[in-house]
């Protein structure tokens, strides 16, 4: 069940899903369709995906399709049946924190009123799809962002009392995560907002048994940030300074030109370099501007300064034309499929091992851990972590769906 159903990159997931039942596509861009088969036999097939969510457009997917403008006209006419037959839910929406997005598929009504709506939609979504297993991602538009440090998120007990206050502190987001976490269902937070990466609801996954992700999806310019880095580290060039600036004019485009969702965002990918190096880099720029006639494609520059033996000055330039949703939507399927294997394996909190797909990687603790954000190293726990269970696995592939 996906946070944000109507938007580009859950249409392109579901298209894409779509077209893998019928054959209509290969598994490009699936980096788990690549590895070797006995360690990813466990995990639910991709054509058992089944979809269903919230967005504040009521629009159908087929609707919500031709204005992203992602998929080809032949891979539109060979999904629109699937992708008319889903129509998003009425969604949990607040202006302080969803700034220019607009709707009418509006929850109204408290914050305890939201969360027993999502519940209840998520059981009802189960019930009526007749799955076994649900797992939950956030792809909604940029929130606000949020100081994590109020003691509001500090432990249940506040956020609860929080909740019945109907605190303004409290986003759309956390409500989602709060009620998959309640229902039992692992959550993954695609998105820069503030969400199941508070302590409060940490806490809640461990004792529910709810296996968490997040946070912000590592698609474009932070991925190949992630792999240059490492390889400047290695040769001892040292970063004087790196310019990225990127423009796009998606709907998640549009709710980055407010300050305050813009400043979630650039967090996020701002997070990963000081971190790869070990040093700070003083002059590292981050830039986020929306741009109409882009539409989903965004493009990507970056500038690096690099000094190396005899102080002597480099530079490096990175042009990176992406196909925004293209790129992210393999990446949201994948973590619904892990997600809900590390939930069959018993496991709860969070779940480093699926850092790989995140400009944030999310970690129990904040003040005493770090995320990894070397792509290299968070693929080998990805791999590690798969082996460790493929190990423990028998020769029958799991038979049973998961629903994203």
């Amino acid at each position: 069940m996906v946070v944000g159903l109507g938007g580009a990159v859950a249409t392109t997931a579901v298209a894409g899903v779509e077209l893998l039942k019928c054959r209509e596509i290969g598994t490009e861009g699936l980096p788990l369709a690549a590895l070797p088969e006995n360690l990813t036999r466990g995990l639910a097939d991709y054509e058992n995906l089944i979809f269903g969510g919230w967005d504040v457009n009521q629009d159908n997917l087929a609707i919500a399709a031709t204005t992203h403008n992602v998929l080809t006209l032949q891979q539109f006419q060979r999904v629109s049946e699937e992708l008319q037959a889903l129509k998003p839910l009425a969604a949990v929406c607040n202006a302080e924190f969803c700034h220019n997005i607009e709707g009418a598929n509006v929850l109204a009504g408290n914050h305890n009123f939201c969360v027993e709506t999502v519940r209840e939609d998520i059981r009802r979504f189960k019930n009526e799809q007749g799955v076994e297993r649900v797992v939950m991602i956030n792809l909604a538009s940029t929130e606000s962002y949020v100081d994590k440090n109020s003691e509001t998120f500090a432990s249940l007990e506040n956020f609860e009392k929080a909740l019945g206050e109907n605190s303004p502190e409290i986003s759309p987001a956390m409500i989602y995560a709060y009620a998959a976490i309640g229902e039992r269902i692992a959550y993954g937070n695609f998105t820069p907002s503030v969400a199941a990466d508070i302590p409060a609801l940490v806490r809640y996954a461990e004792q529910k048994g709810v296996p968490l992700a997040g946070k912000d999806g590592k698609t474009g310019q932070t991925f190949i940030k992630t792999v240059i880095a490492p390889g400047l580290k290695s040769r001892a060039l040292k970063v004087d300074g790196w310019f990225s600036t990127n423009i796009l004019g998606n709907r998640d485009g549009w709710a980055l030109s407010h300050p305050d969702s813009l400043k979630s965002k650039v967090t996020t990918k701002e997070s990963a370099l000081d971190n790869i190096l070990g040093y700070k880099v003083e002059d590292h720029l981050v830039d986020i501007r929306y741009y109409r006639p882009r539409g989903d494609n965004k493009e990507a520059w970056d500038n690096v300064d690099i000094i190396g033996f005899m102080g002597q000055p480099m530079q490096l330039k990175i042009n990176f034309l992406c196909r925004d949703s293209i790129l992210a939507a393999p990446l949201v399927i994948e973590i619904a499929r892990l997600l809900d294997f590390a939930q069959r394996r018993g496991e709860a909190g969070v779940q480093p091992q699926l850092s790989t797909f995140f400009k944030l990687p999310q970690v129990a603790d904040e003040t005493n851990e770090k995320p990894e954000h070397a792509l290299h190293r968070q693929e080998q726990m990805l791999l590690e972590w798969l082996t460790n269970h493929a190990e423990k696995t028998d020769d029958k592939p799991a038979q049973s769906a998961a629903s994203e």
